[in-house]
């Protein structure tokens, strides 16, 4: 099972109940940037500017575990974590 949308996709590794989402490493790279301006700007002060960092990764998070969602939804098969609100 995988998907073709954005830069990651839904599969299930050999041996593993749930499936996981491979993550393209420029996307990947991307998002650890997000997080560590963050970290930078609190340790600077800059709470304002943290806050919109976070904001942009925490969005980018929600996105795949959106996608995840979806695939395992169409799939018909449970998540293995609480539906999120």
């Amino acid at each position: 099972m995988m998907t073709g949308q954005h830069n990651y996709a839904v599969l299930r590794l050999p041996g593993r109940r749930h499936p996981g989402v491979l993550v393209q490493g420029d996307s990947l790279s991307v998002l650890t940037g997000e997080v560590q301006r963050a970290l930078d700007l609190l340790r600077s002060g800059d709470t304002a500017a943290a806050e919109e960092e976070l904001s942009y990764a925490a969005n980018h998070l929600a996105a795949i575990v959106d996608g995840y969602v979806r695939v395992l939804d169409a799939a018909g098969m449970p998540l293995p974590f609480e539906r999120p609100a």
